[in-house]
C-alpha cells in the first residue's frame, strides 16, 4: 500500500514527508492506521549521528492509532483495536520468559537493525528499501507494520495524541522507578533532566510515597512543571555545584535514589557524588556512542550503585495499562506533559526547533 512518511535520507539532514511503499502484515506483524507519534530525544539522536542508523529510514517510536489489519497468526489485537506502539520481542527467549523483554535475545535485530529479524524491510521507495522497524516501530508516517509484541491494546475512548508517549518516554520514566529502583515510603530521590522521562519518574515517585521529589533541570518552566507533578524540591542545573546542592537540600546525607535522564558526563558524575550511603545512581539517559564517564572508585565502598535499564525494564502489556489505570486515578497526570502538533508535515518542524518549552511535542497523523 501508498503512505506518507517522514524519512531521514542523510545523517544531520531534514525529515521529509514522501511517498513509500509499505508492505502487508506478515503471518506475525499487526498493520497499524496511526493517528499520533511522540517526538523522542532517541529520534533527534539518530539524526545527529550520535546513535548511529543507516538511512535513508524512516524514525518515530512512540506511535498510537487503530489497527486496521493482522497477521494470520496474531491472536493479541484485531482489526478496529486501538493500540499504543511499543518496543518488539520474541516472546520466547529467557529473557522474554522471566519478565524482561527489553532485554530480549533478539533486541537488536528487532529494534535497532532498521530491518526485520532476516533482513528485509517493510518499506520501500520506487522499488529499493527504506530502512524502518525503529525500536519496533517507525512510526513517523500514516501507517505501520509491527511486530505483534509491540501493540497493545488500549481503550478507545481515551485520546490517542495523549496515550502516545506512553510507549517510550513516559513508561521508560515511570518504569525506572517501579521496576528497578523500588524507592520504600519516605525515601529521597532526584531526578536529573525534567523532560517527558524526567517529569514520568517524579510522578511515579510521587505514586511511591517518596518524602522529597527533588527535580534539576535547566529549565524554569519545565522545574515549575515538575512541582505540579509532585516534585517537592526543584534546582535550577546553572546555580552552581550540582553535588553540593543535592547534599544541602538532603541535610547533609546525599540522596537515596537518583534518576539521571540527561546522559551527560559531569551530570551523571555529579549526581553519582550526591548519593547518600548505600545510595542508587539509575542511569537512562542516551549519551553519543564512545561516551565515558568517570567515578570515584572510594565511593562504591560505601555501598553506592550504578545501574542502568531501557525502557524501564516494562513488560508492555501489564506496565502500559497500569499506567492509564493510575492516570484515570489522577495520580499520573501524563497528559500535562504533552503539547500537541498538528499534520505529518509539522514533524520536521518539531525534530528541527526543539522548543524547551514543549516537554513531549505529539504530532497528529490523520
Amino acid at each position: 500500500m501508498k503512505i506518507d512518511a517522514a524519512v531521514l535520507d542523510v545523517r544531520n539532514g531534514p525529515l521529509v514527508v514522501q511517498q513509500l511503499d509499505l508492505q502487508d502484515p506478515r503471518a506475525d506483524e499487526v498493520l497499524v492506521h496511526l493517528k499520533a507519534t511522540g517526538v523522542c530525544h532517541s529520534d533527534i539522536s539518530v539524526i545527529k549521528g550520535d546513535l548511529p542508523l543507516p538511512t535513508p529510514i524512516v524514525l518515530g517510536h512512540e506511535g498510537a492509532g487503530v489497527v486496521q489489519s493482522v497477521g494470520s497468526a496474531v491472536t493479541t489485537v484485531k482489526p478496529g483495536d486501538h493500540v499504543v506502539l511499543t518496543f518488539a520481542s520474541c516472546g520466547s527467549c529467557g529473557q522474554c520468559l522471566s519478565g524482561h523483554p527489553v532485554y530480549c535475545d533478539s533486541s537488536a535485530a528487532m529494534n535497532l537493525s532498521g530491518t526485520r529479524v532476516d533482513g528485509s524491510s517493510a518499506w520501500s521507495r520506487d522499488g529499493e528499501p527504506v530502512f524502518g522497524h525503529f525500536v519496533g516501530q517507525s512510526s513517523f508516517g500514516t501507517h505501520v507494520v509491527v511486530h505483534h509484541s509491540a501493540a497493545i491494546p488500549v481503550d478507545p475512548t481515551l485520546p490517542l495524541e495523549h496515550l502516545a508517549p506512553l510507549g517510550c518516554g513516559v513508561q521508560t520514566g515511570a518504569g525506572t522507578v517501579f521496576n528497578t529502583l523500588h524507592p520504600p515510603y519516605g525515601s529521597t530521590i532526584a531526578v536529573t533532566g525534567a523532560g517527558s522521562v524526567g517529569l514520568s519518574a517524579v510522578m511515579a515517585a510521587s505514586v511511591l510515597g517518596c518524602r522529597q521529589i527533588i527535580a534539576v533541570d535547566v529549565s524554569e518552566s519545565r522545574l515549575r512543571l515538575a512541582q505540579e507533578v509532585g516534585a517537592t524540591d526543584v534546582v535550577h542545573a546553572t546555580g552552581g555545584d550540582l553535588t553540593e546542592r543535592l547534599r544541602q537540600l538532603t541535610d547533609g546525607r546525599g540522596v537515596n535514589y537518583i534518576v539521571d535522564t540527561t546522559g551527560l558526563q559531569h551530570v551523571v558524575a555529579e549526581a553519582f557524588a550526591a548519593l547518600s550511603v548505600r545510595g542508587t545512581l539509575s542511569v537512562v539517559g542516551v549519551s553519543p556512542a564512545g561516551t565515558r564517564i568517570d567515578l570515584d572508585p572510594w565511593s562504591f565502598l560505601a555501598g553506592r550503585t550504578v545501574q542502568g535499564n531501557m525502557e524501564g525494564d516494562v513488560v508492555p502489556s501489564i506496565f502500559i495499562p497500569f499506567l492509564i489505570d493510575l492516570y484515570r486515578q489522577g495520580r499520573f497526570p501524563f497528559d500535562k506533559l504533552i503539547t500537541v502538533c498538528h499534520g505529518i508535515e509539522s514533524l520536521a518542524d518539531v525534530v528541527k526547533g526543539q522548543d524547551s518549552s514543549i516537554v513531549k511535542a505529539v504530532v497528529t497523523l490523520g
